[in-house]
């Protein structure tokens, strides 16, 4: 059975949540939610993604919206506490996710681990 996760450990901006939507519906019902992972790399330590799944597992932990949840896995949601994701769309086909307030980790270059969500510089 997952586990249920609260906006005080993870939050979607209104606009990353009406873009999730928008993705959701253009799935499969195979799929189960969006995956918010953290791979090791880069002078931070840890780089954040994210994919659809079509499993969850005992381990995860779920925030569910209408339309679609996010799953998030007990190891990862370490880091993610207290960050928000939001959806940035520039207007010249440059649109991504970015996650923002990551926790300080350390590291050796720029701005990596910003609390602003910047990355490498």
């Amino acid at each position: 059975m997952s586990v249920a996760i609260t906006e005080a450990d993870l939050t979607l901006t209104g606009t990353a949540q009406a873009k999730m939507s928008d993705l959701f519906q253009q799935v499969d019902d195979s799929v189960q939610g969006v995956r918010v992972f953290a791979t090791a790399g880069g002078c931070s330590g840890v780089s954040f993604g994210m994919t659809f799944t079509d499993v969850i597992n005992d381990d995860d932990g779920v925030l569910a919206f209408d339309g679609f949840k996010v799953v998030v896995d007990d190891g990862t949601l370490d880091y993610l506490r207290g960050v928000e994701i939001d959806f940035v769309d520039q207007g010249d086909g440059n649109a991504t996710f970015i996650f923002n307030n990551l926790p300080q980790m350390g590291g050796g270059c720029g701005s990596c681990g910003s609390s602003s969500g910047g990355g490498c510089s």
